[in-house]
């Protein structure tokens, strides 16, 4: 499954440095409000160290790591939702997206166009109500629609009113629709509508160099808002992760190492991501290539056997599998087999982070 982030926030807090940080692709950055017109798109590897590490185990001709599409839209203001300044008709673009990323300000600067004082609590208060008033409208049209057709007795319409009216009750509450206790037929019977709110959200603290560790007053009032909204969230220095993109993979790492860094901010974010997103990963590894998938936690074997072909699932017969500590271990498939560790599960097998997987299927 490839995951997809949709990078909102205020004008001139730093989103489209973040996502050139992030991508290293040219995204048009400027210390003036709109910079970002067209919404920016990439698609960046997931890093994964155990991919390189499987291939000191395995001769393989290529690694395939997993992959995120990050969108990164034009500035939201106050009125968005309605269609003040140009961030509503950017929306669409990130409402496929599988979570939402907002880039909070927790630097200050006179170089960087900003009329109010900084404000991260405020900030991300702004923006979440703009996307729950973009939800309420886009509940107002499908409702119209739903409750005509739940007039007729149709029972997935009837379900789709009823899963509607709680949403709309919700977000008129104040309450965003992540943050609400849904009924797993509620939920799909909204999936279709993309609902902004109902997206997990990771705050990004775009800080200054000197507040790497996100100790300082305005980075502590994002960790504040997202404890209480039970987000996620992660300091980087935009400027700073844009510089090390530019360095050599030596000089990058002393770099760090000066700086205290263990990983680059990448790193940190995808990661954080999945954790919100309750993702985890497992690997198929052979002669022809070793490839990172990316499925949710929980997945059966057949489940995962269905993200590399559908008809894999339902086909799934059982699945060998043993795991990178195995590989460690005895330093190559064979020999995990020859030792009795390479496991032969069912369709019941719940998948754990970092399996290494043969399905056998009549497909």
């Amino acid at each position: 499954m490839a995951l997809s982030c949709g990078i909102v926030g205020l004008p001139n807090v730093g989103k489209s440095t973040i996502f050139s940080a992030l991508t290293s692709a040219d995204a048009a950055r400027g210390n003036f409000p709109f910079c970002t017109i067209d919404p920016n798109v990439a698609v960046v590897d997931v890093p994964d160290h155990a991919l390189e590490e499987l291939r000191t185990f395995q001769a393989s001709e290529r690694l395939v790591p997993a992959t995120c599409r990050i969108v990164d839209i034009a500035g939201l203001i106050a009125g968005a939702s309605k269609g003040e300044g140009m961030g509503n008709q950017f929306l669409a673009n990130i409402r496929e997206c599988d979570a939402i990323m907002q880039v909070v300000r927790c630097f200050e600067s006179s170089v960087v166009v900003r009329e109010e004082p900084v404000n991260p609590a405020g900030d991300m208060e702004l923006i979440e109500t703009e996307l729950m008033l973009a939800d309420l409208q886009t509940l107002e049209k499908a409702g119209d629609r739903a409750a005509r057709a739940a007039k007729s007795g149709d029972k997935d319409a009837i379900l789709l009113d009823a899963a509607i009216r709680h949403a709309t009750e919700a977000l008129n509450d104040g309450r965003m629709l992540r943050t609400v206790d849904w009924k797993p037929p509620e939920l799909e019977a909204l999936r279709p509508l993309c609902l902004l709110t109902a997206k997990p959200i990771l705050y990004v603290a775009n800080v200054a160099e000197d507040d790497l560790d996100g100790q300082s007053a305005h980075t502590r009032a994002v960790a504040a808002r997202a404890l209480a909204s039970g987000a996620g969230w992660l300091p980087i220095c935009g400027d700073m992760e844009c510089e090390l993109r530019t360095l050599g993979a030596e000089e990058r790492a002393n770099f760090m190492a000066a700086l205290g860094m263990k990983e680059p901010g990448l790193d940190r974010l995808v990661r954080e991501v999945y954790r919100v997103l309750g993702l985890q990963t497992y690997y198929t590894c052979g002669p022809k290539e070793i490839r990172a998938w990316t499925i949710r936690c929980g997945a059966t074997a057949p489940q995962a056997a269905g993200v590399i072909h559908t008809d894999f699932e339902k086909g799934f017969i059982r699945a060998q599998i043993y795991s990178l500590a195995d590989m460690r271990e005895f330093a190559s498939e064979a020999a995990v087999k020859a030792a009795g560790r390479m496991r032969t599960e069912g369709r019941d097998y719940v998948m754990q982070e970092g399996d290494i997987c043969h399905f056998l299927t009549n497909r």
